[in-house]
């Protein structure tokens, strides 16, 4: 993201969203786990499946997966208290080291708790995420801090990053002893940086943020480019088996079915912001008319739709 875009963001993040308050407190969320097959679990905020459904956002969500020779850890979390737990949830399942640790994203909610691990263990990211890490660690915290508050342990952190990265388009397979995990990049989702981790299976999948839960939470375009993001997300719908389970970036398991409502969100953006820009409406006359009122209720539905997303895709089709 760029300097003058991260700044945007986080004035619109905390004058239209959060109003002094952090949107979920780090030092009071806890984590549930759930079993998804043997030796897979995810983890997400014991109070995830009935936020989400009312359109409150939750914390963040991740997951682990358990083989014969260690453990895929997937997200570190925002600070030491929550890494605390997801490293308390994988010591019940298995007395087995934790091999690999990946980061969905860089942003630190999925990646801070990286100081914490073991040394044994290996920080999977995608090249754009540690690049972004590498030059923007500062500006983040500062972000993070202002938008989740201070004393949340934010603080304290320092910047680790990966040891395998993995490149636009890459995929790798690892071998955890009875258990093959792919991580693979389908292209730019959210911040150009984006992993999903297959666990062929048991068919499951994890999103980090480019899925944030179920219905009526909506894609963030932090970054911009809705055609790419609108390509990738149907990329993988389409790689999906029917019967997939889904662990979004912050909620509760979801199906294959409850991705139509993002990829359905990104086409109507699509058609209705392109009617605009071929009547000749500027930018703030599309944020007016473009209001989509099916696709409603998500609670900070004020801010992802017309401060970020309707204006990204503006720009976007604006220069297609």
């Amino acid at each position: 993201m760029k300097k003058s875009t991260f700044l945007l963001v986080i004035g619109l993040f905390s004058a239209s969203v959060l109003a002094g308050d952090p949107i979920w407190d780090a030092n009071k969320v806890v984590l549930k786990s759930e079993k998804l097959a043997e030796g897979v679990y995810a983890y997400y905020p014991e109070m995830a499946k009935v936020k989400e459904k009312k359109g409150i956002p939750v914390a963040t969500s991740g997951g682990y997966i358990v083989g014969d020779n260690g453990v895929l850890m997937i997200e570190t979390m925002l600070n030491k208290r929550l890494y605390e737990q997801v490293e308390s949830m994988i010591k019940k399942q298995s007395n087995k080291p934790v091999l690999y640790a990946v980061n969905t994203s860089y942003h630190g909610d999925h990646s801070y708790g990286n100081m914490y691990l073991s040394d044994e263990t290996q920080v999977i990211q995608h090249k754009v995420a540690k690049e972004y890490i590498d030059k923007h660690f500062n500006a983040d915290t500062e972000f993070m801090i202002q938008n989740f508050g201070r004393g949340r342990g934010i603080e304290k952190i320092k910047p680790v990053t990966g040891d395998i990265l993995l490149s636009d388009g890459a995929q790798i397979t690892l071998d955890l002893g009875g258990k093959q995990v792919d991580i693979i990049d389908f292209g730019f989702a959210q911040t150009g940086g984006d992993l999903f981790i297959w666990e062929p299976e048991s068919k499951v999948m994890w999103t980090g943020n480019p899925i944030i839960t179920v219905k009526p939470s909506l894609p963030w375009l932090l970054d911009g480019h809705l055609i790419e993001t609108l390509t990738t997300l149907q990329s993988v719908y389409d790689f999906l088996p029917e019967d997939a389970r889904i662990v979004p970036g912050h909620g509760s398991v979801m199906l294959k079915e409850d991705l139509k409502w993002h990829i359905d969100y990104l086409e109507a953006v699509t058609a209705q912001v392109q009617k605009a820009i071929d009547g000749g409406l500027t930018l703030e006359e599309t944020v007016e008319k473009v209001t989509l009122p099916e696709f409603q209720g998500y609670q900070l539905y004020p801010w992802v739709h017309p401060s970020l997303n309707v204006p990204a895709a503006y720009k976007d089709l604006s220069e297609k």
